[in-house]
């Protein structure tokens, strides 16, 4: 028996027909439009990747002088661990720093901390190394290519004299610890990153009225925007008892409440937040050339999302007034050379809010419940604070 085709089947079939046609080409301009939003999408991310990475200046010169005298410099002792110097200039030049002061064409280092992460990523050390603490200096590299000589003088001379590479180099005579990185940030890029996290909340004991940091604030738990927060760590003399060490126990506090506020503030999961933080961060930001980008950034620290606060510690190295000038700080030892020696070997430093303030606890510390018979000494404990404490309690 024969099929026969009917009028209805002919119509149906071309229905069918004109259909499938219909969907194939919706399908090709879907995926036409998805790969178009995915092509544009990838062009923003990368115009924004390259405006960030662009904020950063490499620090080629430094990396150049470092390499001239690498055989000199300490060897690292502790793979992963990473040992990374932080200085902020105190430079005049380039957008609105020009308040803070004259350019005398001397620029040195206002703040410089060596800030040490443990191998596993479990702990952070953070060490201010004050400003009028005598050092020998190397000969270094000056701006005009001429060589220093050597010196006996304040630490913070090394940046004045060869910029971060001279200043490097002096942190490394002084610990015998290895600078892997280092980053320079100026008083504008400082001041952006405090804005961009609105603010970072601080407690004072008392009010604030500084002409000089142009700073008016009353006691209690106050939120400091960029400008204030940077009259707050920059005071010295009308804050406090006047000294560069109650100075830097200030800054540290300030820093581990503006990790905090960075870590409790859903910043690194929230890109629209995000995206203004690393603009600031990155911007007037000078680096080694192999931290100049936001990969060799993320993968520096990547690592630091699940340090614990309380295991983010400050403290400042054991100082104490020079013998031949009390406006000057030598180190006191042996504890310094401890501290140096813990950090040299990735081994754990241990902070006290109420330890001496010189960080003389060391090896022949007995502690208050050590039994005599005990040969084992006890780790010394150090001067210092945490990201974790409220210094409001």
């Amino acid at each position: 028996m024969g099929y026969r085709v009917g009028p209805g089947t002919g119509a149906s079939a071309s229905g069918r027909g004109l259909v499938r046609r219909r969907r194939r080409r919706w399908v090709r301009i879907t995926a036409f439009g998805v790969t178009g939003l995915l092509v544009a999408a990838g062009g923003i991310g990368w115009a924004v990747y390259a405006k960030l990475s662009g904020n950063i200046t490499p620090d080629e010169a430094a990396a150049a002088e470092l390499a001239r005298y690498d055989r000199e410099r300490p060897t690292s002792l502790v793979k992963d661990a990473r040992n990374i110097l932080l200085i902020g200039s105190d430079s005049r030049e380039g957008g609105d720093n020009a308040r803070y002061g004259r350019d005398s064409g001397t620029e040195r280092s206002d703040t410089t901390i060596l800030l040490h992460l443990s191998a596993g990523r479990d702990n952070a050390t953070a060490v201010s190394i004050p400003r009028d603490l005598m050092v020998n200096l190397p000969g270094c590299r000056r701006p005009n290519g001429s060589r220093s000589a050597p010196r006996f003088a304040m630490f913070n001379q090394a940046f004045q004299l060869g910029g971060s590479a001279c200043t490097i180099r002096t942190v490394e005579k002084l610990t015998d610890i290895r600078v892997d990185h280092h980053v320079v940030v100026d008083f504008h890029g400082f001041k952006k990153m405090v804005d961009a996290v609105d603010g970072v909340e601080v407690c004072l004991r008392q009010p604030i009225d500084d002409r000089a940091a142009k700073l008016r604030l009353p006691a209690g738990r106050v939120t400091l925007d960029g400008e204030q927060a940077l009259g707050y760590v920059r005071a010295r003399k009308t804050l406090g008892d006047g000294s560069d060490t109650e100075r830097m126990e200030r800054q540290q506090h300030f820093l581990g409440a503006l990790v905090n506020k960075v870590r409790s503030n859903d910043v690194l999961l929230n890109p629209a937040k995000l995206y203004p933080v690393l603009d600031a961060a990155t911007s007037s930001l000078t680096t080694d050339p192999e931290l100049a980008s936001l990969r060799g950034l993320y993968a520096l620290v990547r690592g630091l999302r699940d340090i614990p606060m309380e295991q983010v510690q400050f403290l400042t190295v054991p100082r104490e007034s020079y013998a031949y000038d009390a406006n000057r700080d030598q180190l006191v030892e042996p504890a310094a050379k401890r501290l140096f020696e813990r950090l040299r070997t990735d081994t754990p430093v241990v902070v006290e809010d109420n330890g001496p303030r010189d960080g003389s606890y060391g090896d022949s510390h007995p502690g208050p419940f050590r039994d005599p018979a005990v040969t084992v000494s006890p780790p010394p404990t150090f001067r210092g604070n945490t990201a974790a404490e409220d210094t409001c309690e």
